[in-house]
Formats: structure tokens, sequence, C-alpha cells
């Protein structure tokens, strides 16, 4: 069935349960690529083997291809078959074949011009390159496109030399020369087996800037970062971030790097942040682009991170692969937490947290307590592409953050060495992983295997009471698991939630953190020794992925944000204050504001706090993280309760943020901690500058805008004065405009910048945006940086008279005959109807099931939006 037929009948799903061998392995493979942007010819050679292993699969050979692909040749043993030998059934060809062992060839023609979904082997403004995880391989040529069929590739590319000057695949260049008539060609071998969706190719006119590393046992590796001539200036950062982190996996894992060569490609038009492929990873440019004068420092750390996350797979995802795609948070989600970690060392610990646990409260805990909710190991599917979720990679990363913490730093390097030992070169699930820190360690984590089969966020009721004639504390804990969609019932969860107790009346801790693992509906832990009255530290450091209620008064609160010495709890007390606080104010209740500018103005001016914590503690809570913490959202309520205390916050401490604002202004460009923290917190005081009202503030922005030296600064200023009406707003964006329209890039900051906008208009402003020359459906960080964003800005996207949702099912239903991967993650925020209030909801739910009920929709729109409806 063509990608874009009508579904008249809902697809069969796939089965976690029904997973069976593979009935051929394909130990080896050769391709030779003849390559051009209009018509590329792929001739594949695979020596292909049945499988003996128990239970595989029987039958014939099944080869997997793509919507309308046909070969123009098949041969077996070098016989050319008829075609009454060989068949397509379903997008697969069949060929019958006795005995054990063969070798099978294909010839096919592919357009990577005309492929728009960006999979496969695409083009993409000059160069060729490819996607292949989770099914593209099937796009380029026949074969068994499955995780658990490992191959070892060689790969001989043949092209044009003048316009693509560099052929670049997997592995070690082993040969290159002239092929004549102005061609030439390049062949690499792979010695590793891998799984075909860690393919890769790029064919271009490219420049690398090189280097080299030497590992622990000193073997030099090459290293190259390619990108377009002009822009080599802006890879250094991205290879300094290559350097690092490949020393921090030898030093905290153990792991090396295994090739002489390590290459990274950059292309502009890609649906994911990058892609590991053995020894050849393709990044969106987003992710490897950067210098001071068009990236923010969000933009340094992100490109750090994901250098260092697609690094960490050549173990923790290529030299152990999973088995399945439902397995896919075993590769995701431990190499989620690597990538955490390293970037935690790399700079400050207290707020790369803070940023973890942010993104983790507005993209996982949603999706958790929606129509999409799923364990970070699904039990079915239609299309794999909708499961690269939050909950795989976010919450999957919490999970192995878990097992660190109850078995301790020593303890888990023991299992991952057991793991990588046990599991090299193999395709493994994520009960070989969870086996492996049992084995290592002595331990029994039948329980914690819950993590995995359960959807759904925890919630942990505490309650303390202080008995102060017996000098005893008793804390009572106690959880619930809420239902999720098919699962309506739940076991309890294992939790380890650090817990400390501080003393109201000295303010330092009385009793010393400890790790207690709830592992029952409830419990009561009893203290001793308690001689004043106890303030609960819980849950330190996001120890367990959960909601949290206590018994805690707004005094405690406040006490803790000024005194626990845990970072997180620290950060995180002020922040359930405003919560409280804000709640209160929306439901019409007394909220208690003036406990908010108390601990605001003290955790302003501590001078024992730096400048990133504090930029970070004093912010107000999201609207929609305000909307999730309701029964049913009003999101015109939200905004003017959050409005409210912010206004509040910035008249009453105006000298505070001026003051600020000042001592953080003289600070030119350097990419360090203590520099990120002044610039984070300049435009932090801006913003509550801007919230007073105060008529200078446009004027400030404006030559803080003028004056940056860095995006991070000027893009600062930029969105405090896109959120206002003055006429230096309209300067602001039109200069940035100018300045920056031949990046794409810097001038996607410009359209989200707009598209979340605090305006009345911001839905007006987006419509007019979509009509953008420079806007287009085509490149995924374009259509992102619009109606993602927009779809992101809960009051805007929420207009009470619906247009905001039309808007959005529009770009998903255009984007959806391009790019259906793309269009398809732009559901979910309509799919969240159920939790608001039914004007809207009922706006909300038309608009899924116009799109539902539209001819011709993929599979992988169908599947969220009538998951969503269901």
């Amino acid at each position: 069935m063509d990608q874009h037929s009508a579904i008249a009948t809902p697809p069969a799903p796939i089965l976690r349960r029904d997973y069976r061998p593979p009935a051929w392995r394909v130990p080896t493979i050769h391709l030779d690529v003849d390559l051009a942007a209009a018509e590329t010819r792929v001739r594949a050679r695979l020596e292909v083997e049945r499988n003996a292993a128990e239970g595989a699969l029987g039958g014939p050979l099944a080869l997997d291809g793509a919507p309308g692909m046909v070969p123009s040749s098949v041969t077996v043993d070098g016989h050319v078959l008829d075609e009454g030998a060989w068949r397509i059934v379903d997008d697969q060809l069949l060929i019958d074949l006795p005995g054990a062992a063969h070798v099978v060839e294909t010839d096919i023609a592919i357009s990577p011009e005309k492929n728009t979904q960006l999979m496969g082997l695409y083009a993409s403004g000059g160069l060729l390159c490819t996607q292949c995880e989770a099914e593209g391989f099937r796009r380029i040529t026949f074969f068994p496109d499955r995780p658990d069929v490992l191959s070892r590739y060689t790969v001989k590319m043949t092209a044009d030399r003048t316009l693509y000057p560099v052929l670049l695949a997997n592995g070690d260049l082993v040969g290159e020369g002239d092929a004549g008539e102005g061609r030439h060609w390049a062949e690499w071998h792979d010695p590793f087996p891998k799984p075909c969706y860690l393919f890769a190719m790029v064919a271009g006119d490219l420049k690398a800037n090189r280097d080299s590393f030497t590992t622990l046992s000193g073997r030099a590796v090459q290293l190259g970062i390619w990108v377009r001539e002009a822009d080599l200036p802006k890879t250094d950062h991205a290879m300094a971030a290559l350097k690092a982190s490949m020393a921090w996996d030898e030093q905290v894992y153990g792991r090396e790097y295994d090739l002489g060569i390590f290459n990274i490609v950059a292309v502009a038009d890609f649906n994911f942040g990058a892609m590991e492929n053995k020894g050849l990873n393709i990044f969106n440019s987003r992710y490897i682009l950067a210098d001071p004068e068009t990236a923010t420092d969000a933009d340094y750390d992100a490109i750090a991170g994901v250098v260092a996350h697609e690094y960490f797979h050549n173990w923790s995802g290529n030299r152990v692969t999973c088995r399945d795609w439902f397995q896919l948070s075993l590769k995701e989600g431990f190499t989620v937490f690597r990538d955490q970690e390293f970037s935690a060392d790399q700079g400050s610990r207290a707020v790369k947290r803070i940023e973890d646990v942010r993104v983790l409260r507005a993209a996982q805990f949603p999706e958790d307590g929606g129509p999409l909710a799923h364990p970070i190991r699904p039990d079915s599917y239609l299309e794999i592409s909708n499961f690269y979720t939050a909950t795989i990679y976010n919450k999957g990363a919490e999970v192995i953050r878990m097992m660190h913490t109850m078995l301790g730093a020593e303890g888990f390097r023991r299992g991952t060495d057991l793991y990588f030992e046990r599991n090299d070169g193999t395709a493994a699930t994520c009960e070989d992983f969870v086996r492996a820190m049992e084995d290592a360690n002595g331990a029994d984590l039948t329980d914690f295997r819950r993590w995995y089969a359960q959807a759904g966020t925890p919630r942990v009721r505490a309650t303390l009471e202080h008995e102060a004639g017996t000098a005893t504390a008793r804390l009572t804990l106690a959880q619930t698991v809420p239902a999720t969609p098919g699962q309506p019932d739940k076991l309890p969860m294992p939790l380890p939630l650090r817990i400390a107790l501080f003393g109201a009346d000295s303010g330092t801790p009385i009793v010393a953190e400890r790790v207690h693992v709830l592992g029952d509906e409830a419990t009561e832990i009893l203290f001793e020794g308690v001689d004043e009255p106890p303030v609960l530290s819980i849950n330190r450091g996001f120890s367990a992925p959960v909601i949290v209620e206590t018994n805690r008064s707004a005094a405690d609160l406040a006490f803790l944000s000024a005194h626990d010495d845990d970072p997180f709890a620290r950060f995180e007390a002020m922040q359930q204050l405003m919560v409280d606080t804000l709640v209160a104010a929306i439901n019409g209740g007394q909220a208690d504001e003036a406990a908010v500018v108390a601990a605001v103005r003290e955790t302003l001016t501590d001078p024992a706090l730096d400048a990133a914590f504090i930029g970070e503690a004093v912010l107000l809570p999201s609207e929609s993280f305000l909307g999730d913490q309701l029964p049913v959202v009003d999101p015109s309520a939200v905004r003017r309760a959050r409005d409210s205390l912010r206004k509040r916050l910035g008249r009453e401490l105006e000298p505070e943020w001026r003051a600020t604002y000042a001592a953080t202004a003289a600070n030119r460009f350097e990419y360090t901690p203590t520099a990120k923290g002044l610039r984070r917190l300049h435009s932090v005081a801006l913003g509550y500058l801007d919230a007073c009202g105060a008529a200078d503030v446009p004027a400030l922005a404006l030559a803080q805008f003028e004056g940056a030296d860095n995006m991070t600064d000027r893009q600062g200023a930029l969105g405090v004065l896109a959120n206002g009406l003055s006429g230096e707003r309209e300067t602001a964006l039109a200069a940035f405009y100018d300045r920056y329209r031949n990046d794409a890039l810097v001038l996607d900051k410009w359209f989200t910048t707009q598209a979340i906008a605090m305006r009345e208009d911001t839905a007006d402003a987006v419509e007019r945006l979509a009509r953008h020359p420079d806007f287009t459906l085509a490149n995924p960080n374009r259509m992102r940086s619009l109606v993602g964003a927009f779809a992101a800005n809960q009051y805007a996207f929420h207009a009470a008279d619906g247009r905001g949702y039309r808007f959005v099912a529009d770009m998903i239903l255009a984007a959806d005959t391009l790019n259906p991967q793309s269009a398809a993650r732009l559901v979910p925020p309509l799919g969240r109807w159920r939790r608001f209030e039914p004007a809207r909801s009922a706006l909300m739910k038309a608009q899924l099931e116009r799109i539902v009920a539209t001819p011709g929709l993929s599979k992988d729109v169908f599947e969220q939006v009538s998951r969503s409806l269901a």
C-alpha cells in the first residue's frame, strides 16, 4: 500500500510478544552504489544463511523494501532469476531458497531528490546523505530491515567528482580512485557487525575540521567534522566536545573507540538531532555549528551534549544494539543518562540537573498523563517512529539513574562492565541490562522491572509529624500509580527517595541524607533524637521521577529555599512555593505572594550562590507546567495568575533587579560556567524589569540587543522586546532578520521568538509567518521553529476561538504529504484535549477528528491521532 493511500481499516499493530528470531541471517553485505540526485543505482550482494536459532521464523528469504520499489534483477548464486521465481508482497521481496546458505544479488534504482521524507538516501542542499533508523535502509535496497540482523558491510561509492568530491561511509577507507569521465570512487569497510539502521553514506562538496585522539591503549584515531567550507570556523566547539567525550568514556566507563576513523557530517535537512551510525555520525547542523555571533549558551551546551550522546552510542547502541524496537530505551535511556552525566561533569552539576528535570516535566510527565502514555518498553506500535518519545529517552534515563542511585557508582560500573562483556557484538534486550546489574552486584531487581512494564508517573504523599515530647519524627510515605491507557491497575513501583531533615530553629541538618526505597504502597519511617521542629527535604537531586505532595507549609518551603544543602532540593522548594501560590490564585483561594517575594529576594541577594543557580531558581514555573498541576486547565486563568505574580516580583524587587542587571552587564563572551551564569541572570533580571512596567526597559533591552557581542545576550534582549508593544520591538525584529536572513539556523530563532511571544496577537503573527517567504514545511528545523514552538505556547495556542488548533491541524495535514514523521510529532499538543476546559476541549477534539477523517493520511499521523481520540 502506498504511504499516502487512504487508510480504510486501522493498520494491524506490531506486538512485542510476537517477536521471533529472523529466518535468515546476513553475515556479509557488499553494496555498489552509483550516486546521483535524480537516480542512484544500488547493487547489493548479500551472503545469507538460514538461522538455526531456536524459535526462528521459517519460510522464504524476506527482504524489506519501500512502497513501489521493484528490483531490475534478482540473482541467486550467480544465476539470474526469472520474475516468476521471486515476488513482492506487502513491500517485501520474497525468494524461496532451498538449503542453508546462498549469495543473493539485487539491482534497483532510487531517486534521492524526490525523497521528502528524509528517510533512506535523500538530497539535502547539494549533498546526498542517509538516515536509516528506524526503518530507512529498506528505502535504499532490499534487506531484512530489523535490528537483530547484524552484518559486516563493504560499500563502494561512485559519483561525479565535481558534484560529490567527498565520499564517506561507515568504517575505514580501504580504497579510492578515478572512475573515468569525471567520476571517482571510494570503498569503505566496517569490520564490526551492525544492524542496517546504523548504515550511513554521505556524498558532497564538504570540507573537514581534522584532529586526532589517542586512546588509553595508545591507538591514534583520525577525527573529522565535515561541513560546507564556509561553516568550518563554527566546528571547533563540536570537535572539542568530541575529544572530551572520548576521554570521559574511557575514564568513567572504560570504553575505548574501536575504529581508526571517526567522522561527523552536518546536514541542514534532518528529522532528528543526530544519528550514531558506526564511525560516521550524521548530525542536524544545529547540533554542530556554533560561534558566539550565532549560537546561544544553550546551543553550545546542546551541541556538547548531543555530540557526546552520539559518540557514547558507539558502545551503548552500536557494539551492543537492540534485539527489536521495543527495546529502544535499552540504548537511548542508557545513553541519555551517560550524556547527562558527561555534561554535569563539564559544568555545573546542580544547574544541569535542574535543566534535565525541567525537560522531563515539560515533555514526559504530560506524555505519561495523556492518551499517548506508554512504558519505556512498549508492548505494541503501529509506526515505530512514533516511539522516539520523551518516555523512551528521558524517563528511560531516569530509570537508569535510579539503578545508579540504588547500586552506587561502583556497583553500577560493575554492572555496565558485565553488560558490555556479555553482549558485545549482539542484539540485546532491556532484560539483559537489568540482569547484568543484578549479577554484578548480587542484587534482586525483580520489582524494579515494573519500571519497564508500567506507564504513568507515580505520585508520592509524604507527611511528616514531629512528636516533641519523645524527640521523634514520623514520616509517612504513600504512593499511587495512576491508570493509563490499557493499564487500569498498577503495582507499586520501587522509588529510591533521598531524604534528609533540617532543624527549623538551627537551620542545619539534623538527620543526614539517606536513601529509602519505597517499594510498597505505604510505609512509615521513624527518626529519633529530633529535638527541634524538623523540615523535610525529600527526593533530593530528583532521585526518583515522581510527583511529590507533602504537608510542608509555605514557611517550610521558604526555609528550604534558603537553607537546604542540596542544590536541586533548594531549587525545588522555591519552585514548589511558587506553584502552590499560583495554583491557589488560579483556583480563587488565598495566594501568599508575599512569601514568594521574600524567598526570591533572599535567593537573589545571597552572595554564596552562583549566578547560574540564581537564574534558574528565581524563574516562575511555565504556564504549561502550572496547567499540569490542575485537574482542568483554563489557560486564561493560568496566564492571569502568573502575570500577576511576575509583575509583583518585578515591582517589589525592582531595586534588586536593577542592581543585578548592572552587576552582570560587563560580561564579554567566554564559554565558561561562570560567564554563562552571568549571561543567564542578566537576561532574567531584564525580564523581571520588563514585568514591573518600568518605562526605560525597552531602551535598555534595545541597547543590550545592539551592544551584545554574543547571541545569548542578543537573543535574551530580543525575547523581552518580542513580548511587548514598544517601537523598539519592531526595530529589533527587523534588525535581527536583516542581519541573519541568510543563516538558516539563526533565522529559526527569529521565527521561534515570535511564536512563543506572550502577546494577545501571537496567533495572528504566527499565521502571517507561515506565509513568509522564508518559511517552509520541507525543512524539519524550520517547521519546528514556528509550528512546534507555537504549539508549546500555552496561552496563544489555546486561543478561545480555536484558531490555534485549526492552524496546527492545517500544518499537520500539509506536512504529512511531505514528511509523516515530522507531521506526527505535532499531534501531541492537540492530543491533550481532555485536560482542558469544555469549550477548548471540544474545539481540540474537532480538529483531531478532522485530521483522522482526511483521505491519504500516513500511518504515522493516523496512529498518533487515533490514540489521542481513543
